[in-house]
């Protein structure tokens, strides 16, 4: 159980970062390569004081601000989204992240020279977000997240490229195309396949029909 205590302030820039980080998701289609879309934020930690041993571990929550996140009890009214997993070092090197996580906090590295009790470092890392409460972007056909998985939609946005949209046409593009399973490679989808979808993990072949 954490104290109540001041919590872990980060300030965040709110950009998208680069695909390397998992930032765009763009599904290639049949004639053309793969590639990945979705939501991430780049936040630089200052630790003033801490609920655990890690700085957003597993399990922490942080609030959500338009300049800021700040770790918080997930008890908190503040609360507003839950850490599913941690890593450290880039995303683009180490695990991917749960396939319906909303969003990902990239951590950078903090060395201060002095603090009170000398733990105040924080080593680059990214942390996987679920939001407490929904709509959740990560959910299969939810329209986004870090990674794409079986039942989300995508429109084309240019020649040989798609992107994740919502499957109830809800979000600003009307979904053209679905998900619909995963294979170890393109030559198990079935004859319906349009397009394939980058996926990852042991199935990283998505096969997409059309709407």
């Amino acid at each position: 159980m954490h104290k109540a205590r001041c919590g872990w302030v980060v300030c965040a820039l709110l950009v998208m970062v680069a695909a390397l980080t998992g930032c765009d998701r763009i599904s290639g289609s049949a004639d053309s390569g793969e590639g990945r879309l979705g939501e991430s934020e780049q936040v630089t930690p200052t630790r003033t004081a801490g609920f655990g041993t890690q700085f957003l571990g597993v399990d922490e929550c942080s609030s959500f601000g338009r300049t800021s996140f700040t770790e918080v009890p997930c008890t908190s009214e503040r609360a507003a989204a839950r850490v599913v997993a941690r890593h450290d070092g880039k995303q683009s090197e180490g695990p991917a992240c749960p396939a319906t996580t909303d969003f990902v906090l990239h951590i950078s590295e903090q060395k201060p020279s002095a603090d009170e009790d000398g733990d105040g470092a924080v080593p680059q890392g990214y942390a996987c977000m679920r939001k407490l409460q929904k709509p959740h972007p990560g959910d299969p056909g939810g329209g986004g997240g870090p990674r794409t998985i079986v039942g989300d939609c995508v429109y084309s946005a240019g020649e040989g490229e798609v992107r994740e949209t919502a499957c109830d046409g809800k979000g600003e593009k009307s979904p053209e195309y679905k998900v619909a399973s995963a294979v170890e490679k393109r030559a198990d989808c079935p004859a319906s396949t349009v397009l394939y979808v980058q996926l990852g993990g042991p199935k990283p072949v998505g096969c997409a029909r059309p709407l």
